[in-house]
């Protein structure tokens, strides 16, 4: 998959989960049922995630294997650790 493709496939699923925070906001505004408050919030957390995994992808195929590559210790050792984290910020949600 392309690069092009990987960013239109992450412009979607932020604008999809964009379009369900308003759905949410609305719903609570309107005093609608908890749980169906609830599942539609999972519904974002859910896209929110599929978003994260495919931008961490991307990085990892373009700016990370370009920093590993450019045989420069200090450029790889500040990739790792700003890849290190961005993952354990993700685990704590």
């Amino acid at each position: 998959m392309g690069i092009e493709k990987d960013k239109q496939k992450i412009l979607i699923g932020l604008k999809k989960a964009e379009s369900l925070l308003k759905k949410i906001t609305s719903m609570v505004e309107g005093d609608q049922y908890c749980v169906d408050i609830m599942q539609q919030n999972l519904a974002v957390i859910g896209l929110l995630k599929s978003v994260h995994q495919q931008v961490m992808q991307d990085h990892l195929h373009t700016c990370f294997a370009e920093g590993v590559e450019s045989g420069s210790m200090g450029k790889q050792k500040k990739m790792i650790e700003e890849i290190i984290k961005v993952s354990r910020l993700a685990n704590k949600s």
